[in-house]
């Protein structure tokens, strides 16, 4: 149970590094860079990727290519979703991407719905509403924007566990191909940087190093959690995404007292039932 912890924790604990960048004066493009960088290394070293598949013509190159460019895209709308509408509804909205790929399976995978997976899409559909309520107070159009953000962050994280599918589908070995996936993203975070010209810091750099520790070691826990409850995909399934929107909305109310509404807290609760409805059986 402890690889499941260490994945909750690290998942969490990269939103409250987002969260505290602005305020420690963290360029989050340029940790974000490092961060893929790192992980590049981290996966190298640690879940030995095998290049093997580049050489098949039936290798989907053009779905590395893609992965390589939405990965750092979302990781900077995730920034600015922590940042604006804070870690309890971020994470929630983040974890409810998962049934974006449900929406996409009876097409791409051949699945066919179920009536309790089309129950559980209801309660996300419904949840992911109650997320992006926003008041009709004076303070309605920063919340607006907030809004857009966690949608944007869904979609995002949606479909890339779509893409992910696909590689999957493919038979794209899931290190190598991550592997090229960072390595890709690290490469187009440093060119975009370099365009716009920013003057590096040595403070947002190596706190990008942090960064790309927690963020792989988010997935090489959740990995290992899967090899441990092999036989019990479920409770891995379960205990991570309700891990971290539990956790989420302790650390945001609890550590940085964001106030969320009714409705929001509706959407975090409504988001834990989906996720239960969800669960593989």
């Amino acid at each position: 149970m402890w690889l499941l912890i260490a994945s909750i924790v690290c998942s969490v604990s990269v939103s409250v590094f987002l969260k505290l960048a602005r305020s420690q004066a963290i360029h989050v493009e340029q940790a974000i860079a490092v961060n893929y960088l790192t992980a590049f290394a981290l996966c190298w070293g640690l879940l030995r990727p095998n290049f093997a598949f580049l050489h098949e013509a039936t290798t989907p190159i053009w779905l590395l290519g893609l992965l390589g460019v939405i990965l750092p895209a979302g990781f900077i709308i995730l920034a600015q979703a922590v940042q604006r509408a804070g870690i309890v509804l971020t994470d929630a909205a983040q974890r409810l991407s998962l049934f974006l790929p449900l929406l996409a399976a009876p097409v791409l995978f051949g699945e066919s719905f179920t009536q309790t997976k089309l129950i559980g899409i209801g309660v996300a559909f419904l949840a992911l509403l109650a997320l992006l309520h926003k008041p009709t107070a004076a303070h309605a159009e920063p919340r607006s924007r907030a809004a857009w953000y966690l949608l944007l962050t869904w979609l995002c994280f949606g479909t890339v566990d779509i893409l992910f599918k696909q590689l999957s589908k493919a038979g794209v070995q899931f290190a190598g191909g991550l592997s090229l996936i960072f390595l890709l993203a690290a490469a187009l975070m440093l060119l975009w940087l370099w365009i716009q010209r920013v003057t590096w810091q040595k403070r947002s750099l190596a706190s990008g190093l942090l960064l790309g520790l927690l963020n792989f070691g988010n997935i090489y826990f959740y990995i290992k959690a899967h090899q441990h409850f092999a036989h019990d995909p479920s409770v891995v399934f379960a205990s991570m995404n309700l891990g971290v929107i539990s956790l989420g909305a302790l650390v945001g109310a609890g550590l940085f007292k964001e106030k969320v509404s009714h409705i929001n807290i509706l959407g975090v609760l409504a988001a834990l039932g989906a996720i239960i409805i969800l669960m593989p059986r």
